[in-house]
């Protein structure tokens, strides 16, 4: 009876001065497995282009970006596969690609803004710029990265 009581006194104490260093050993991958960002552009109707854009909520065309439940389309070659969609969602900004995501790329696949939606003209799916969704559709819209510079300035990058 006493060796077990011994033993048992030296497990628990062994155990009290490693456990914070087992401890910290397993929560290592989880802390370190954490993204700020964690999205997936993986869509196999729309190629994955590389391109950087600034945009000056000061110019007229992006003013309307400071407001919530404001977007704007922003063209031109090199932006997304068919240009990008910017959204103040109250909280932040969220950039998508106006491409539809459910249609191979078309002379009919270049979304339209709606309000706080964007609308695929091929098959009248409207999705939600808050998330990128559409009710029943396969996948999300492309979305993009954003970082606000400063007050009036974000760059959308992917």
């Amino acid at each position: 009876m006493f060796c077990q009581k011994e033993l048992i006194k030296f497990v628990l104490s062994f155990l009290e001065k490693n456990m914070k260093k087992y401890l910290l050993l397993l929560l290592l991958p989880l802390i370190f497995s954490c993204e700020k960002e964690s999205f997936t552009n993986n869509n196999p109707y729309l190629p994955n282009y590389g391109f950087n854009v600034n945009i000056n909520m000061n110019l007229p065309q992006y003013s309307s970006l400071q407001f919530p439940s404001n977007a704007v389309y922003i063209s031109g070659a090199g932006v997304g596969v068919r240009g990008i969609f910017v959204f103040n969602t109250g909280g932040n900004y969220v950039a998508f690609d106006a491409a539809c995501p459910n249609q191979a790329l078309s002379s009919c696949s270049t979304m339209t803004l709606s309000g706080i939606d964007a609308i695929c003209p091929c098959d009248d799916v409207r999705y939600s710029l808050f998330s990128g969704q559409a009710q029943g559709m396969q996948y999300p819209m492309k979305q993009y990265r954003v970082e606000q510079l400063d007050a009036v300035s974000l760059r959308v990058y992917n």
